[in-house]
């Protein structure tokens, strides 16, 4: 099974307006609303790819009902931590250029911390967690630790996707997989990333820090691929961009998924980048098809060998 585990869910309301005029009445053109968290992202995309997934994390209130009714409909299975506080509403503004206000998130009760890290005692080794995103501010600092540390002594493997403190706390226990995008990385390091090999030169560092895996997202460059075998490079297909939010969690699905279920950590690289375009290219999360189509035009290279490391 892989779990995925959001802790400050969303709503995300998505608004489209021709022509914003600030300080003045707009009428909206278009309107939708999805349920987000980037582990909900990850499930969902799991899910359209046929692996069996579960969604963790905290709902709470109606919008906490919105998101778990609209997982249930889709038959994505899940098992969230009821909490008091109302899970947060995030309002994407698209219109000549997109804006985002992001809910701060609700309170996590020291009860209801806890009724989440006891799921965490089912996972086995035959398992996989994927951690993604940020934590309300009302947990305590730390908690994303707190979880890893469950999750290594269950013997299950486990892909974070966050930044910071959290992240670098998180490499000592050999993540299954990091991505990073190029800025997160250059932000990672306290750097300027000003070419390719600066990306491959600090990209090799989260090797060195303990990852397994690392793919660093270029936008239109590609992306990089870090193994202990060497370096890859992989193309991104060409098409119209129209979605900004959940490229990401969609790259990670389909590496962590192809990985899964064949091992074959070059096939799991392509799917992550077909995963990934595809969501681009769509208006919402990608669907099978779409990823499936894409596979085929995924260039992927061989840039260098990582000197002196074990081969995956």
């Amino acid at each position: 099974m892989i779990y995925t585990v959001t802790l400050n869910p969303s709503v995300d309301y998505i608004v489209q307006v021709n022509r914003l005029n600030l300080g003045e009445l707009n009428k909206m053109e278009n309107e939708m609303k999805f349920p987000g968290g980037k582990g909900i992202n990850v499930s969902r995309v799991l899910h359209e790819l046929a692996y069996d997934t579960t969604a963790l994390g905290f709902l709470g209130g109606f919008t906490g009902e919105f998101i778990a009714d609209s997982l249930d409909n889709k038959a994505i299975q899940t098992n969230f931590t009821p909490i008091q506080g109302d899970t947060r509403i995030n309002i994407k503004l698209k219109s000549k250029e997109e804006t985002e206000i992001n809910g701060r998130g609700p309170e996590i009760l020291p009860h209801e911390a806890e009724n989440l890290l006891q799921q965490l005692k089912n996972v086995t080794s035959q398992d996989t967690v994927i951690l993604s995103g940020s934590a309300p501010p009302s947990l305590e600092t730390g908690f994303h630790q707190i979880m890893i540390e469950k999750i290594a002594a269950s013997g299950a493997a486990f892909v974070i996707d966050t930044t910071g403190e959290t992240l670098k706390s998180a490499l000592p226990y050999h993540p299954l997989m990091v991505k990073p995008n190029k800025d997160e990385l250059a932000d990672f390091f306290g750097v300027t990333l000003n070419s390719q090999e600066d990306v491959v030169y600090y990209g090799e560092k989260l090797l060195d820090l303990g990852a397994r895996h690392a793919i660093v997202s270029m936008a239109g460059e590609g992306a990089l691929l870090f193994t202990r075998a060497g370096i890859y490079h992989g193309s991104t297909p060409k098409g119209q961009v129209k979605n900004s939010v959940g490229a990401g969690d969609s790259m990670i699905a389909g590496f962590t998924g192809k990985f899964r279920e064949t091992g074959d950590v070059m096939e799991a690289f392509r799917m992550s980048l077909a995963s990934g375009s595809a969501t681009a290219f769509s208006d919402d999360l990608a669907e099978a098809g779409d990823i499936n189509a894409l596979l085929k035009e995924i260039n992927i290279t061989r840039i260098s060998p990582i000197e002196g490391k074990e081969k995956t």
